[in-house]
C-alpha cells in the first residue's frame, strides 16, 4: 500500500469517526460501533460459521473424558445434596456452609427426566453418573460463550468472536466448566443481566426488564456472592455514562448546550418509547415481583422449606464474617492467578481498558472494562479468596480483549496482525488449557492455581479397590467403615453402597472394609491388626492420595481372603 493511500484512508476514518460522533440520531439507529472506513465487515455467513467452530471447539474442551478428573471436596458435598434431592425428593438450604440451591435443581432436572423416560430406579442411580452432574455447569459454559456473541451490534462482529475464542480456549473457564460447582452458572446469570439490559436499551421491549429481573433472581440464589457482583455491574454502569459525559465535555467540539440536549432527549426517546412513567413503572414493578418470587421459590425448596427465605437473608452476615478468615490470601493474588494461567485475556483485557479510556468511542467496551477490573478490585479487597472466583474476572475480560481484536481489525493491514495474534494467543491458551485439564489436572505445584486443595487421582484407585472386594462380598449392601476425619468426595463414590458410615475416628466395626487416615496407622494395627489387612498401594507406604497432605488407607476383613474370621465382635 503506497503513502498516499495510507494517509487517504487514514483521514477516511477519522471524517468517518467525527461524523458517526457527531449525529446523535446515527448514533441512536446504530448503537453499536462505527465501521471503520475501507475496511470490510464480517458477512452473516463468515461471523455465523466462526461463531459455530468456536461453540464446537469449546463443547470438545469442556465435553471430552468429563468424568476424567476425580471430584472435588465441593463437588461432592454437592453431589451429596443433589443424591438427597433426586432420591428423597428433600433439601434445605443451609446459610451455615454452603451456597444456593440453584445448582442441585438445574442439576436433578436430568435424573428427573431420565427417570420419567427411561424409568430407572435407585438401583440405576437414576441416571446420576459423574458426567451427568457435571454436564449442568458445560451446558452453562457454552450458553455464556453464546450470550458473547449476542453482543455482536455492541462490540462488533470481529470482537465477539474473539472473545468468544478467548473464553472457549481460557484454561479456567475449560477447567471451572468441568467442575460441579456453583460458578458457572453464577456468571452465565450475571451476564445475562448485562445482556438483557443492552437488548432493553436497544429494543425498548419490556420482555429483557423482566429477563433481566430474572437473571439477577437466579444469581442470587445461586450464590450469595451476588450483591458483589451487582454492586459492581450498577458501579460500572453509572461510571460509564459519568466518564462518557466527562470526555464530551472536556474534549468533544460541542457546546454544553447540545450536549444536554442530546443527554436529556436519549432518556426522554427511551421514555415514550416505553409508552410514558405510567408503563414503564409497571414494568419495574413486574420484574421485582418475578426476583421475588424465584428467590422464593429456590430457597423455600418449592414451597417446601419457609425458614428457607429467612437464611438466605441471614447468609451475608454469615459469609462476611467467612470472607475474613478462610482462605485468606494477600490483595495481589488473583493477579497473580490471572498472570499465571490467563496471561492472554489480562494482557489484552489491560490494553482494551487503557484504549477505551483514552478514547471511549463504544461505550459497552468501556463498561466492560470498568466491569472486570471493578470486579477485580472488589475481590481484591475482601480477605477470602479462591481460584475458582476467578472465572467472574474471564468473562467481562474475554469482552474487552475483543473489543482489541476490534481495534486491530480496523487499522490499515489489521486483518493480518489480527490473525497472527490471535493464532499467538491461541497456541498458548490451547496449550495450558490442555495441560492443565488433561495432563496436570490435579497437580497443586507450580503455575496450576486452579488445582486448589483438590482431589488426586489416587482417589479413584481406592473406589477401584473397593468396588473390587465388593464385587467378592454382598455387592452394594456391603458394609464399609469411614474412620478418618477426611473423607470427601468419597460420599459420592460410595453413594450405590446401602451400608457406609463415616464416624471421623477410630470406633468399633466388624465391617467387611475400613477407611482410615494415615495419621491413624498405629491405632488402626494395634486394635484391627489380627481381623484386618491393609490393601496396598503403589505407594511405599500403601496409602492412596485423597489430596495434598491427607492420604487413605484401605483395610478388609481377613475373612474375605482366608475364610476363617467370622464376626469379631
Amino acid at each position: 500500500m503506497s503513502t498516499a493511500s495510507t494517509k487517504s484512508n487514514v483521514r477516511k476514518k477519522k471524517q468517518a469517526r467525527k461524523a458517526a460522533a457527531s449525529d446523535p440520531k446515527a448514533a441512536q439507529k446504530a448503537p453499536g460501533p462505527p465501521a471503520a472506513a475501507g475496511v470490510p465487515d464480517l458477512s452473516d455467513r463468515v461471523w455465523a460459521i466462526g461463531a459455530l467452530v468456536i461453540l464446537l471447539i469449546a463443547g470438545f474442551l469442556r465435553l471430552y473424558d468429563l468424568d476424567l478428573v476425580p471430584l472435588h471436596h465441593d463437588e461432592g458435598v454437592n453431589g451429596n445434596f443433589l443424591v438427597r434431592l433426586v432420591r428423597e425428593g428433600e433439601y434445605r438450604y443451609d446459610p451455615e456452609n454452603y451456597h444456593g440451591p440453584t445448582l442441585y435443581y438445574f442439576a436433578a432436572l436430568i435424573p428427573w427426566i431420565t427417570r420419567l423416560l427411561f424409568g430407572t430406579a435407585a438401583r440405576d442411580n437414576y441416571g446420576m453418573t459423574t458426567f451427568t452432574i457435571r454436564l449442568i455447569p458445560v451446558v452453562f459454559g457454552l450458553a455464556t460463550i453464546g450470550l458473547v456473541f449476542c453482543m455482536r451490534k455492541r462490540l462488533g462482529r470481529v470482537a465477539t468472536l474473539a472473545g468468544g475464542l478467548l473464553l472457549a480456549l481460557s484454561p479456567g473457564a475449560v477447567y471451572l466448566s468441568r467442575y460441579f460447582i456453583h460458578e458457572s452458572q453464577f456468571v452465565f446469570f450475571t451476564l445475562g443481566i448485562v445482556v438483557a439490559g443492552v437488548f432493553l436499551y436497544d429494543t425498548r421491549n419490556p420482555f429483557y426488564l423482566v429477563l433481566a429481573s430474572a437473571s439477577a433472581a437466579l444469581l442470587f440464589a445461586t450464590k450469595e456472592t451476588a450483591m458483589i457482583s451487582a454492586a459492581v455491574l450498577l458501579i460500572a454502569f453509572g461510571v460509564t455514562h459519568l466518564y462518557r459525559r466527562f470526555y464530551a465535555a472536556a474534549f468533544l467540539p460541542r457546546s454544553a448546550k447540545a450536549r444536554r440536549a442530546q443527554q436529556q432527549g436519549a432518556f426522554r426517546r427511551f421514555l415514550d418509547d416505553f409508552g410514558g412513567w405510567i408503563p414503564l413503572v409497571i414494568c419495574i414493578a413486574i420484574a421485582l415481583v418475578v426476583f421475588v418470587l424465584l428467590n422464593v421459590v429456590f430457597y423455600s425448596s418449592f414451597f417446601r422449606n419457609g425458614q428457607g427465605v429467612y437464611d438466605s437473608l441471614k447468609t451475608f452476615a454469615i459469609w462476611s464474617k467467612t470472607g475474613q478468615t478462610a482462605h485468606v490470601h494477600p490483595a495481589y493474588k488473583y493477579v497473580e492467578w490471572l498472570g499465571s494461567q490467563e496471561s492472554p485475556l489480562l494482557f489484552l483485557g489491560l490494553i482494551g481498558a487503557g484504549i477505551v479510556v483514552l478514547k471511549p468511542r463504544n461505550s459497552f467496551a468501556l463498561f466492560s472494562a470498568l466491569w472486570a477490573f471493578g470486579l477485580i478490585a472488589a475481590y481484591s479487597l475482601i480477605p477470602y479468596k479462591t481460584p475458582w472466583l476467578v472465572l467472574n474476572f474471564i468473562v467481562p475480560l474475554a469482552l474487552i480483549a475483543g473489543y482489541v481484536a476490534q481495534f486491530i481489525y480496523e487499522l490499515d493491514g489489521g486483518q493480518v496482525r489480527l490473525v497472527a495474534a490471535i493464532w499467538l494467543l491461541s497456541l498458548v491458551s490451547v496449550y495450558q488449557t490442555i495441560d492443565l485439564n488433561f495432563i496436570n489436572y490435579d497437580n497443586d505445584k507450580g503455575y496450576y492455581v486452579y488445582v486448589y486443595a483438590h482431589t488426586t487421582r489416587g482417589l479413584l484407585d481406592l473406589v477401584k479397590h473397593v468396588d473390587e472386594i465388593a464385587a467378592k462380598e454382598d455387592g452394594v449392601t456391603t458394609g464399609i467403615s469411614i474412620l478418618s476425619p477426611d473423607y470427601w468426595p468419597l460420599p459420592w463414590y460410595l453413594r450405590n453402597y446401602t451400608r457406609v458410615g463415616y464416624y471421623g475416628r477410630a470406633a468399633a466395626t466388624s465391617e467387611p472394609m475400613i477407611i482410615v487416615n494415615a495419621n491413624q496407622k498405629v491405632e488402626i494395627d494395634t486394635n484391627y491388626g489380627a481381623v484386618y489387612e491393609q490393601v496396598r498401594s503403589n505407594a511405599p507406604d500403601g496409602s492412596f492420595d485423597l489430596r495434598p497432605g491427607v492420604r487413605l488407607l484401605l483395610y478388609k476383613r481377613r475373612e474375605v481372603l482366608m475364610g476363617q474370621l467370622k464376626h469379631p465382635y
